[in-house]
């Protein structure tokens, strides 16, 4: 598939049923991502991404437990411009360098609890869901519940959407991210 398959879409030059949540995006960042103006193209995954996104914000899981998650999973699906999208988050957010580095780089974490998480994720991809004892009682371990294992489900959902989407229309990097871009 070319890259001209999928266009940069504009407010105005997406389907109608794309629109309003562009310029709500647009209003709250600032500028159109390049990932939503591709994705506008199906309305519907668009919309499914934007909804399934706030729903996990609101989950149990900190911000912090979620960035890790969704850099875990836009790592392993080298997907470049989630990786620069959530680098920066993280960033923004007064993460440790070291523990960004080691997200994007795919090595294990020196916080125990975010390393749990890390490979409770992992495990729960490379399963399909059938996460041995083991590892389960390493997340569960660290503090967190049944309740966020599900939750974990949900973000792998979500973003598993984002990133596939992201690499089928070859969705680059906003000059914006570009300095958290992967090298």
């Amino acid at each position: 598939m070319s890259v001209t398959a999928f266009p940069d879409h504009t407010v105005e030059s997406a389907p109608a049923a794309a629109r309003r949540a562009m310029q709500a995006t647009t209003d709250r960042l600032g500028y159109l991502p390049s990932p939503v103006a591709r994705m506008a193209t199906s309305p519907e995954t668009l919309d499914g991404f934007l909804k399934l996104s706030g729903i996990f914000e609101s989950t149990t899981l900190s911000q912090l437990d979620r960035e890790v998650l969704i850099l875990t999973i836009a790592t392993r699906n080298e997907c470049h411009v989630c990786v620069a999208m959530h680098t920066a988050k993280l960033t923004a957010m007064g993460t440790d360098a070291a523990l960004i580095e080691a997200l994007r780089t795919q090595q294990p974490l020196a916080d125990g609890k975010l390393e749990a998480l890390r490979v409770f994720t992992l495990e729960v991809l490379a399963t399909a869901g059938a996460v041995g004892d083991p590892v389960r009682q390493a997340f569960l371990a660290q503090g967190y519940t049944v309740q966020n294992a599900l939750e974990v489900v949900l973000g792998i959902g979500t973003y598993t959407l984002s990133t596939f989407a992201n690499r089928l229309t070859d969705a680059p990097v906003d000059p914006q991210l570009a300095a958290f871009a992967p090298q």
